[in-house]
């Protein structure tokens, strides 16, 4: 699965474990995806999207039926 949100475009950070000696080794820092299905009234269908955290606050504030506009009017496939 990819580490993208649909809702906020959320998607990894990189950066540099530092140890105690300061030596740094890239790393990666991953947003808290989830999938998470939805239930479509206006289409009488279930959709499944992959939300970060902040992404399923955002949906549960706007509803489903916003948050699905949104996504389809910056172009994200549902």
């Amino acid at each position: 699965m990819s580490a993208h949100c649909q809702m906020t475009g959320r998607s990894p950070g990189f950066g540099n474990s530092v140890s105690h000696s300061h030596r740094r080794t890239p790393r990666r820092f991953d947003p808290n995806i989830q999938r998470k299905r939805y239930w479509l009234p206006s289409e009488g269908r279930h959709v499944r999207l992959t939300l970060s955290a902040k992404g399923i606050r955002t949906v549960d504030a706007l509803g489903i039926e916003q948050a699905v506009a949104r996504m389809r009017a910056r172009g994200e496939k549902i």
